[in-house]
């Protein structure tokens, strides 16, 4: 058997070497809270051209929502601005300012980043009680790996939390509270254009928060990992996601199914019974997935063969560097542990993954 595994390991790293040479490390941003919110995310005209936003902005949102549909929505976008919760509404109103752009455009752009994230997080815990965290994050826009954007969300000066981004987004699906907790999301089952109107209504009228609004605020404002549960767990959100949460200490880790209204599963590392890890696709663990996705099932074969003996940053990040885990539309791997902050680190798949 352990013959067996070395192998399998050996295998597999041959593909992650060949994965590792495309990559990049994106840009790193500083934004202060401290600044008014229309003003704080000045730092991006500094750091990509802003004729090429633009154009990526319109890309992204022409190949996410039909024309007609954009057309449709703007007006309507526009009557609903008003209710964009704070510090959001600032923070797009600068957005749009600083790119030149409509406000609506710039909604409807943060809305289309809400449609379409396949991905695959994963939080394992070693036999030291040390948590860890990753993720895949799939989207089919090529465009993307351009866009992407580390995050120091600065206080006082000093980093209040982080995460990675996307040029023009103000949420996020990726991020850590130093020696607190680490958050990820995936999208939970298919999501499509037609459900826009529900998720913008839902949104503005009855105050439930974007996905990635949430983790945001969860990351500002949550004490600890408990807290950082209840909060993802409960705040009505516009639609179903998975979060996935690794904390700081032994047995902090789980993965939370949502509903738009509350908690649909939550699903917890137990690793005194042996399940040291958790994988979260983009399906219902308690089910099987598609036929034709196999992300979940490479993940945790290659879990099992790595072993909690051997898990750490870089193998956890190895798993995630296997075809089909990480595949053609993954933009970004994330790794992370709160407990050890300063090695969080995110790499761009220049070419996506794909099988040899």
């Amino acid at each position: 058997m352990m013959v067996r595994a070395a192998v399998l390991l050996l295998g597999w790293l041959g593909l992650v070497v060949s994965c590792r040479a495309q990559v990049v490390a994106p840009p790193t941003l500083n934004i202060s809270l401290d600044e008014d919110p229309e003003l704080r995310w000045l730092p991006l005209t500094k750091a990509f051209d802003v004729d090429y936003l633009k154009k990526a902005a319109a890309e992204v949102i022409d190949s996410t929502v039909p024309k007609w549909v954009h057309h449709a929505l703007a007006p309507v976008v526009t009557a609903l601005a008003k209710y964009v919760p704070q510090p959001y509404a600032g923070e797009i109103r600068g957005m749009a300012s600083h790119l030149g752009g409509s406000i609506a455009d710039v909604i409807i752009l943060n809305f289309a980043y809400e449609v379409s994230a396949f991905c695959t997080s994963i939080v394992a815990q070693d036999k030291n009680g040390h948590v860890y965290h990753g993720r895949n994050l799939d989207y089919p826009h090529p465009v993307l790996r351009n866009l992407t954007i580390n995050i120091n969300f600065l206080k006082n000066g000093e980093v209040a939390y982080s995460g990675t981004s996307f040029a023009g987004y103000v949420g996020l699906w990726t991020g850590q509270s130093p020696k607190k907790f680490t958050v990820s999301g995936d999208q939970r089952g298919t999501e499509h254009w037609w459900n826009w109107w529900k998720n913008v209504v839902s949104a503005f009228l009855f105050r439930r928060s974007p996905v990635s609004w949430l983790v945001r605020e969860t990351l500002e404002e949550a004490e600890n990992f408990q807290d950082a549960v209840m909060r993802l767990s409960k705040i009505p959100i516009i639609t179903g996601v998975y979060y996935i949460v690794g904390g700081v200490r032994a047995g902090e880790g789980t993965v939370i199914t949502r509903d738009r209204t509350g908690p649909a599963d939550i699903w917890p590392l137990d690793p005194l019974n042996g399940e040291w890890f958790r994988v979260e696709t983009n399906f219902d663990h308690w089910l099987p997935p598609p036929a034709r996705d196999h992300r979940r099932e490479a993940a945790n074969k290659a879990l099992n063969a790595t072993g909690q003996d051997h898990i750490n940053m870089e193998t956890l990040y190895q798993v995630l560097s296997l075809p089909p885990v990480c595949n053609g539309i993954t933009v970004y791997t994330t790794i992370m542990s709160a407990a050890t902050p300063e090695q969080y680190n995110t790499v761009v798949r220049a070419q996506g993954c794909q099988p040899s």
